[in-house]
């Protein structure tokens, strides 16, 4: 994945082993039309070599609005099962894909920005950050996997709340009620700071956190327990691993701990 394949929409920096990915389109709100979602599908599913991980921001004062309504043709039933499903393919290349991702969220975070927002590992959100599922209020239904992913966030009886009566969350309330992971000033920084961690994390380690654990949260007892057997073999039969531990029983690693 290279700048030329990105749309406008989406603006890139590399720093070192950390992409730092943004939404740019600031005079919408960061509103997703489709150029932006495939954009986001085809970058996620083929990283920058070399990165190990993405901070997803936003330019302008807003994570995102949510659907650009330039988008709202008239389609018949088909179309608009079409249209959810390539917004479901493109945020599982973010939960599911190659590379963790942080998400820096302010400003905006409703609708279809909640969804993508979701579809992130690790949430690090602003003072002005709030939230909303205002699909409720238009006559509308969820499509981007919201209905999925956020009531595993906050209960699916507090995503009823919002989309019946039009709650807006703040930045406090949602980080009570577990929309983000960190509540800070500056997002950024934090968010560039988490990345560098999880960068020197060992690969097979950031793999069985993004690709085994969400299976085994969703498996039944049994299976989950023969998957992190597996996984715990394969990590931990690594050379990196055996050399992580070795540092650690000669005291070269930190401590665990402030």
């Amino acid at each position: 994945m290279t700048t030329a394949f990105l749309p406008h929409s989406l603006r890139l920096e590399l720093q070192g082993d950390i992409a730092v990915l943004r939404l740019s389109r600031p005079e919408k709100r960061n509103a997703l039309d489709d150029a932006t979602v495939l954009g986001l599908e085809a970058f996620f599913g083929s990283p920058p070599p070399g990165v190990k991980a993405v901070v997803l921001a936003a330019d302008g004062d807003h994570f995102s609005a949510g659907l650009d309504l330039n988008e709202l043709t008239d389609r018949d039933a088909f179309e608009g099962l079409e249209h959810s499903m390539m917004w479901h393919r493109a945020f599982e290349r973010i939960e599911r894909g190659k590379v963790p991702v942080v998400a820096v969220l302010k400003g905006a975070v409703v609708g279809g920005g909640l969804e993508l927002a979701a579809a992130a590992h690790i949430r690090v959100a602003e003072s002005s950050a709030f939230y909303a599922l205002p699909e409720g209020q238009r006559g509308l239904f969820v499509g981007g996997g919201a209905s999925v992913r956020v009531p595993r966030l906050i209960g699916a009886h507090r995503m009823a709340d919002m989309m019946l009566t039009g709650r807006v969350l703040d930045a406090d309330e949602g980080h009570a009620f577990g929309l983000s992971h960190y509540r800070v000033e500056n997002g950024l920084e934090h968010a560039l700071g988490l990345a560098r961690k999880i960068a020197s994390n060992s690969p097979v380690t950031n793999f069985a956190v993004l690709q085994a654990l969400p299976r085994i949260a969703e498996a039944n007892p049994a299976e989950g327990y023969l998957l992190e057997a597996l996984m715990a073999a394969v990590a931990g039969g690594s050379a990196e691993a055996k050399e992580r531990m070795q540092a650690f029983l000669e005291k070269r690693a930190g401590k665990v701990g402030r």
